[in-house]
């Protein structure tokens, strides 16, 4: 895990970041010239402190909030697991239910590993149908109207369209 500065407006925010963040940032040569860098935020509230995680992409960030519902999985746990896989990865290992390829991120055990399948599974296997669904509608160009009733039917509450990777499918949802 790193540390990205983030300069909005004068201010500088501190924020913890994966590995996997860390290595799609552009380098950074100068400190008069530092890159222009979009990163997609969490902010963590705890009665102790409040910490901002930055993430690369919307997906990252996604699963970051998911990793973090899994009961004994916390931010630091969470980024850990990220700086280790990419999305796909991981995705990939818990829909095939792999514990053992998620405890080489460091600090995860076989325990740990196999809550965040049992936990997740379900959940990534809703998204990546509804993702299936929409490019399935797209491409035979049936009515808005279709496409929205079959979404709404997978995906039945507003918290799990969030869950949804494609901008199309929550676009459709809200319509």
């Amino acid at each position: 895990n790193g540390v990205a500065v983030v300069d909005a407006g004068g201010v500088g925010y501190r924020m913890t970041i994966s590995g996997t963040t860390y290595d799609a940032m552009p380098p950074h040569r100068s400190v008069k010239e530092p890159p222009q860098v979009k990163l997609y935020t969490h902010m963590a509230v705890r009665e102790d402190a409040v910490e901002l995680f930055g993430f690369y992409s919307l997906e990252e960030l996604s699963l970051f909030k998911l990793l973090i519902t899994v009961s004994g999985v916390g931010p630091k746990a969470a980024l850990s697991v990220l700086s280790a896989f990419t999305v796909s990865e991981l995705a990939t290992a818990i829909l095939t239910d792999k514990p053992k390829m998620i405890t080489a991120a460091q600090g995860i055990g076989p325990k740990t590993a196999s809550r965040i399948i049992l936990e997740l599974k379900d959940k990534l296997m809703k998204e990546h149908a509804a993702d299936d669904l929409m490019s399935a509608m797209g491409s035979a160009n049936l009515p808005k109207s279709v496409t929205r009733s079959c979404l709404r039917a997978m995906l039945p509450s507003r918290k799990s369209v969030k869950l949804a990777t494609t901008k199309r499918a929550k676009a459709i949802y809200r319509a």
